[in-house]
């Protein structure tokens, strides 16, 4: 009993972990199996047929670069719009900064499916052609509030006296700006750039409203599931998998490097 007292955190934490990653092994173990059949839901012989072939399913790589396209744009554009919508909230006072703080909220709030219907009444009111841009508008849209939340938070606990000393130094606004107020905010900015590529790439809901005859990977993924789970969307689910947790090793490498740099 002492022994599960000293250590119930670690425990849970480890289970907890584990019940996370169990389904991405699922994914990973099938995307080398070789199925009897259309569907990919019971192991038979072990094959790198589909890693050898990951584009042999007709338009999973079309889906695949459309998805990454769309995610790309919607990251840089809802980064920039909401990059400066943190700075303006954080550092002015304006009238309706109140109500402009609670509606940044409203999108995270929403249930997707009731903002999927709204964008496509709007653009269907507005003659707009479903495609490409609707999608890539309502990525934006829905990626902006949760980029400001995390640049916002990062900007509030920013130190004002390191501007003020970079201005007493003669620096202008721009240079202030580049050299001492962007750097700070940077990690900021980039866990909202990188959650808002994670949204965008793995939406389904509020794309599948407003794609039209356009098909992302997740709306393929959804397709397939109908007729058959092709072995090669594991391939993909495990390529980025396997992405995913090396640049979280990578930026965790790079960030204990610093520290020891800086320790004396």
């Amino acid at each position: 009993m002492r022994w599960i007292r000293r250590n119930v955190v670690v425990v849970a934490g480890l289970l907890t972990l584990a019940y996370m990653i169990l389904p991405n092994l699922v994914v990973m173990v099938f995307s080398f199996n070789k199925p009897k059949g259309r569907f990919n839901y019971a192991w038979q012989t072990f094959s790198l047929d589909a890693w050898k072939d990951p584009c042999g399913v007709a338009d999973l790589c079309g889906a695949l670069t459309l998805s990454f396209q769309i995610a790309v744009w919607a990251t840089i554009g809802a980064t920039v719009l909401g990059t400066m919508i943190a700075f303006a909230l954080v550092r002015y006072r304006f009238r309706a900064r109140g109500a402009i703080n609670s509606l940044i909220f409203l999108p995270m709030a929403m249930p997707e499916v009731v903002m999927a219907a709204s964008l496509l009444t709007l653009f269907l009111n507005m003659g707009a052609e479903l495609g490409f841009w609707t999608v890539l508008i309502a990525h934006i849209m829905f990626c902006l509030s949760f980029v400001v939340t995390a640049v916002k938070a990062r900007v509030m606990s920013m130190d004002p006296k390191l501007e003020e000393a970079a201005r007493d130094l003669y620096a202008g606004p721009v240079q202030t700006f580049v050299r001492v107020t962007l750097p700070i905010a940077a990690p900021g900015i980039a866990a909202g750039a990188l959650l808002a590529f994670a949204l965008s790439f793995d939406d389904f809901i509020i794309t599948n409203f407003n794609a039209g005859s356009s098909v992302t990977f997740p709306m393929f993924v959804w397709g397939s599931a109908q007729r058959g789970t092709p072995v090669q969307i594991n391939v993909i689910g495990t390529a980025m998998f396997a992405v995913a947790v090396l640049m979280v090793i990578g930026g965790q490498l790079v960030s204990n490097r610093r520290k020891k740099a800086a320790t004396p």
